[in-house]
């Protein structure tokens, strides 16, 4: 399974997000990698702090999620939640519950 989102967090996948997503990444019983579209970093495991961040993806900027396994599709769900999740009010809002358009662009 895999999915493209664009990512919402002003700081990109770098610190606080990027352990988010390792985080929840290694609770689920499936293999998850992310892919930079927008660069030629990538593919990374997203179960490593220094994959993630390796792939030094800034806001606005596109990345493929892929799952395999048992769990891969709540995987999905988790990794594209901390992706597209606005975190600079804090409020752990995403950018669609800010706007109020309930769409991610994408």
């Amino acid at each position: 399974m895999e999915r493209i989102v664009t990512v919402v967090p002003e700081a990109g996948l770098h610190a606080r997000p990027a352990s988010q997503l390792v985080r929840a990444a290694n609770g689920f019983d499936a293999e998850v990698t992310l892919e930079a579209i927008d660069s030629d970093a990538g593919p990374a495991s997203a179960a490593s702090m220094l994959g993630v961040t390796g792939l030094n993806v800034k806001q606005g900027e596109r990345v493929r999620i892929v799952a395999e396994g048992p769990d891969a599709e709540a995987a999905l769900d988790a990794v594209e939640a901390i992706l597209t999740a606005s975190v600079e009010g804090g409020d752990g809002k995403s950018g669609s519950e800010r706007d109020g358009d309930g769409v991610v662009d994408s």
